[in-house]
C-alpha cells in the first residue's frame, strides 16, 4: 500500500533510520512517490490525466525505474491506474465512488473514535486541543481573495483528525483511516474553491474537540459526520 512511514527532513522515512541506510534507488523512489502522490491529491495531477513516463521523468528530476516502481506503489493505493496499452493515469473521481467513500469514513472512524473516547488518556486529550489550536493558527487558503490550498494547514488538519482517533488501539484500523483520509483529500480540493470561505471551519473543528475531550462519544460521531457531509453537499454542487 505504499511507504508506511513518515518522511524525515532527509527525505529518508522512518524505517530506513531503524534499520540503516537506504540504497539510491528506494530514496529516489520515495522521494517520487512523495511527491508524486501529493500533486494527485493536491490536484496537481488531476483525475483522470495520463502519466507519461519521459514527462514525469522531466518534472520530478528522477530516472525512469524509480518513476515506474513510484506508478506501481500509487496503484496500488488506488491514486493511480494502469492500463496495458494505455499506460498509467491518474485514477479518475465520481459521485459514486465519493459516496461510498464517505460512509466507509464514518463506519471506520466512528469506531475509532468511539474506542479512542473510552480508552483515551489526559495526553490524548491535550494532544488533541493542541492539534486543534496549531490548526486554527493557519489560514486554509493562502489567498484571501480566492482559494489556494495551504499546504501547513492540510498537513495540520490531517494531524488533528488523526490525533482524535490515535488512541482507538488498532494501528490497522488506523492505517486504513489515514488512506481513505487522503482520498478524501482530493475530493475536498475540488470543493475548496465553492467552499471556501462559506464554512466555517474553526467552529466545526472546535465543536468536535470539545465533544471528544466531553467523552460524548454520540454528540462527537454526530458532529464527525456532520463534518463530512459539508464536503458532500459542496460537491453536490
Amino acid at each position: 500500500m505504499g511507504p508506511k512511514t513518515a518522511q524525515t527532513k532527509d527525505g529518508q522515512n522512518d524505517d530506513v533510520q531503524k534499520w540503516g541506510a537506504s540504497s539510491p534507488s528506494q530514496s529516489l523512489t520515495s522521494r517520487a512517490y512523495s511527491a508524486m502522490r501529493a500533486d494527485i491529491i493536491s490536484g496537481t495531477l488531476k483525475p483522470g490525466q495520463k502519466l507519461k513516463i519521459d514527462d514525469l521523468v522531466k518534472s520530478y528530476e528522477v530516472g525512469n525505474s524509480p518513476i515506474r516502481e513510484a506508478l506501481s506503489l500509487l496503484t496500488s493505493d488506488s491514486f493511480v491506474e494502469r492500463n496495458d496499452r494505455r499506460g498509467f493515469r491518474v485514477v479518475e473521481v465520481s459521485a459514486e465512488e465519493f459516496s461510498e467513500l464517505l460512509k466507509t469514513r464514518i463506519w471506520l472512524e466512528g469506531l475509532a473514535l468511539r474506542e479512542s473516547i473510552k480508552n483515551g488518556d489526559n495526553e490524548w486529550e491535550e494532544n488533541i486541543i493542541l492539534a486543534n489550536y496549531r490548526l486554527s493558527r493557519v489560514a486554509r487558503s493562502k489567498s484571501d481573495t480566492e482559494f489556494i490550498a495551504n499546504e501547513e494547514w492540510e498537513d495540520l488538519h490531517k494531524k488533528f483528525h488523526m490525533a482524535l482517533l490515535s488512541a482507538c488501539g488498532s494501528v490497522h484500523l488506523l492505517k486504513f483511516c489515514s488512506q481513505l483520509f487522503d482520498q478524501n483529500t482530493r475530493y475536498r480540493h475540488l470543493t475548496g474553491p465553492r467552499a471556501y470561505p462559506k464554512r466555517n471551519i474553526i467552529a466545526e473543528h472546535g465543536a468536535i474537540a470539545d465533544a471528544v475531550v466531553a467523552r460524548n462519544p454520540d454528540l462527537a460521531i454526530e458532529l464527525l459526520v456532520s463534518h463530512y457531509m459539508g464536503t458532500s453537499g459542496f460537491l453536490a454542487e
